[in-house]
């Protein structure tokens, strides 16, 4: 099986790509690979973020490696968090922080209407470039439900299962998120 590496040191979303390219890739991280540097992230869209994450780790270590960059994009507050998603309340990866800023903003707020985005790229070593793109929608819960998965998933109501991300399995949710789909539409192009 052909070794993939991840450029990324976020535990639930390796994690994501591991169980979705289970049967087509070895995925291993960068860290697993030695390569341990953070990687800063100033592009103004999921694309840049992914690109910059996926040369930046190809380049480094002389592979194939891929980047997803995703983020939850909230209607009522014209697309944010967006590309901020994980430094939402200031700090990077405060999960609870961020979803108790996001409720926040949007207490009275009725149209709760909200997608993730995510933004595939896989840079080869001859450097070639392919993208893929998912999106999942839904909205915004009043409160937390749920605890499975990371970031944002115990507020954000699937349209697709009916229940936030956080009540659903794994596999329920691995087979409608953003992060699914974008991996789907990646590995059509190859």
């Amino acid at each position: 099986m052909k070794k993939l590496v991840v450029a990324s040191n976020n535990k639930g979303k390796i994690k994501e790509i591991k169980e979705i390219l289970k049967d087509k890739y070895e995925v291993v991280t960068m860290g697993e690979m030695g390569f341990n540097e953070d990687i800063v992230e100033d592009g103004d869209t999921f694309y840049q973020n992914a690109k910059i994450k996926a040369e930046t780790v190809s380049k480094a270590l002389n592979c194939d490696a891929l980047a997803d960059d995703s983020g939850l994009c909230v209607e009522a507050l014209a697309g944010a968090p967006g590309v901020y998603s994980a430094r939402y309340s200031g700090g990077h990866g405060d999960d609870k922080a961020n979803r108790d800023l996001l409720l926040k903003n949007l207490e009275g707020v009725t149209d709760r209407r909200a997608k993730f985005v995510s933004s595939i790229v896989l840079i080869k070593t001859n450097g070639e470039e392919i993208v893929g793109t998912g999106e999942t929608y839904g909205k915004i819960g009043f409160k937390e439900q749920g605890t499975n998965g990371f970031g944002y998933d115990c507020i954000f109501i699937s349209d697709d299962l009916g229940i936030s991300f956080g009540l659903a399995s794994d596999e329920e949710k691995n087979k409608v998120s953003h992060r699914y789909r974008g991996l789907i539409d990646l590995l059509s192009k190859l």
